[in-house]
């Protein structure tokens, strides 16, 4: 039996914000945040008040250095009557911390609540804002984590746990109520982009049996019927006479699921949009390596090859709601890369959109190919001013930077620096790497324009965005290499932030949408 299409799964956590004290709330759970502090530092002035609701119980838990503020610390305390209880969560430095330290201790709430039954949490929100993270980014950010790590996917759960809350009231006191207003703006906003990146999570999980191309087809036109967003669903057919050579090459084994290339258009805000962006995504829907066949240890974690499409579609499905100024095609290359009898071969030349050829040296580098494709007819048929791709690319990425950075490779110091800034603020840290002459030279084939692989391992993140960039033309551009942080295994999830539990994250759809949003 399938899984049918359906929307996001609602986010089970209900919010609000109110301008009285947490402790003049019913909540069961009040939640605090504290700064770093050394051993020997006296009780902190801020937790006055809640130490004098913990009836003594706070300062004697920090006079016994039980509590410190340091970032991952959390620390329940079982309140007097039995009924209440406090969580401290630590912040880590004050002259460090950021949105995305407000983040992880929102996340890390989550990972401390598993388990527990708290019903009605309030968070006290002035000990979680500083004037380095004003009251509504910290309480954006903070609810962001809590939510984002109390996500599950339960798609195929017959029992799916309960939420680590049941309601959530961002509890401002005195000190900060003539912000409410401003609090709640923030809070709106934001809950477009968490539940967007939920809603992808739900997708990015999915088998491969069920997320194929023509259900990740399927979702977008879903997004036609709920935002008025235009999308165009290229078949296999359409491809061939369109010359998409490339995602024909690499779909081609695959006789149940074919290829598709998805477009979905977001006319941007007013009549004349400030720019035009597009941004292509990987969509391997399940990736064997082809005749080039992967081993078969963590093969399985190969559902995640189609991560950069579905972060492109999520991105479009909050860009839709957040209005953002510019306008943006987003472009989804989506195939299963399979052997058969019908796979394509090492050896083999293909002809792609726009002419240019590529000869196959290794089917197991199939995302630059099906890439080459969604590259070449976005520039030739929308003329963006700029283009934007994301991929699971290389594991040479991976060896580079590990789990928690991905890699940027770009043609515009502009581009490349506005995506930098955006990545500090949203979370999603990114590191760039070179792109010169050398490795243009090292993707050039004596028998087609480009080769999809190189006979010397070496430097493969800077060649395979050497190989995409002889697709994109004078277009300034960013290429994005995902490998390492569209998902969490078990091997990383230890060195994760508390809000991305295990599987598919959503990694960039924030980082897109805010720089999509100029910066905001």
């Amino acid at each position: 039996m399938g899984f049918p299409i359906r929307g996001p799964e609602p986010i089970a956590m209900q919010w609000n914000v109110e301008r009285k004290d947490a402790w003049e709330t019913q909540a069961d759970l009040i939640v605090v945040g504290v700064f770093e502090a050394e051993k020997d530092a006296p009780f902190p002035k801020s937790l006055a008040a809640d130490d004098r609701g913990a009836g003594g119980l706070l300062s004697a838990a920090w006079g016994r250095a039980e509590i410190r503020g340091k970032r991952a610390e959390s620390t329940i305390i079982a309140l007097p009557g039995g009924v209440r209880r406090l969580l401290v969560v630590g912040l880590g430095p004050a002259d460090r911390y950021s949105s995305e330290a407000c983040r992880v201790a929102g996340g890390l709430v989550s990972k401390t609540l598993r388990g527990k039954t708290a019903h009605v949490g309030a968070v006290r929100v002035s000990t979680i804002s500083s004037r380095r993270v004003p009251a509504p980014e910290a309480a954006s950010a903070f609810v962001d984590g809590l939510e984002l790590g109390d996500y599950e996917f339960k798609r195929y759960k017959t029992q799916p746990r309960p939420p680590v809350l049941e309601s959530l009231l961002l509890a401002l006191g005195k000190e900060l109520g003539a912000t409410a207003a401003t609090v709640r703006k923030a809070l709106d906003r934001q809950r477009v982009l968490t539940t967007s990146v939920t809603w992808s999570r739900d997708i990015g999980n999915l088998a491969a049996n069920v997320a194929t191309p023509e259900y990740l087809a399927e979702q977008a036109q879903s997004l036609q019927k709920e935002f008025g967003l235009k999308v165009t669903v290229f078949d296999e057919k359409q491809l061939e006479e369109m010359g998409c050579g490339g995602i024909l090459a690499v779909g081609g084994g695959s006789a149940l699921h074919p290829p598709r290339m998805i477009a979905i258009e977001y006319p941007g805000k007013g009549s004349k949009p400030s720019k035009t962006v597009a941004l292509v995504g990987k969509g391997i829907c399940f990736d064997s390596g082809g005749i080039s066949i992967k081993p078969a240890l963590h093969m399985a974690e190969m559902r995640f090859d189609k991560s950069g499409a579905v972060a492109v579609l999520a991105t479009m499905r909050a860009i839709a709601q957040l209005k953002v100024a510019p306008r943006v095609i987003g472009v989804m290359c989506c195939a299963e890369n399979v052997p058969s009898g019908s796979a394509y071969r090492p050896g083999d030349v293909v002809k792609t959109f726009g002419g240019k050829t590529i000869e196959v040296l290794n089917t197991d580098a199939e995302g630059r190919v099906v890439l080459s494709d969604g590259l070449s007819w976005v520039n030739a048929i929308h003329h963006p001013d700029e283009i934007i791709d994301l991929a699971t690319l290389t594991g040479a990425c991976v060896v580079a930077l590990g789990f928690d950075h991905a890699g940027l490779l770009s043609t515009s110091d502009r581009l490349a620096g506005d995506l930098l800034r955006s990545s500090q603020a949203t979370g999603e840290p990114l590191w760039r790497l070179p792109l010169t002459p050398v490795h243009h030279e090292m993707v050039k084939s004596e028998v087609a324009d480009v080769k999809n692989s190189t006979e010397i391992p070496a430097a493969g993140t800077l060649t395979a965005a050497a190989f995409l960039h002889a697709f994109v033309g004078e277009t300034p551009w960013a290429h994005l290499d995902i490998a390492g942080t569209a998902y969490v295994s078990a091997i990383s999830a230890r060195h994760t932030p508390p809000y991305n539990p295990t599987g598919f994250n959503g990694f960039g759809i924030r980082l897109l949408c805010h720089y999509l949003s100029g910066g905001a």
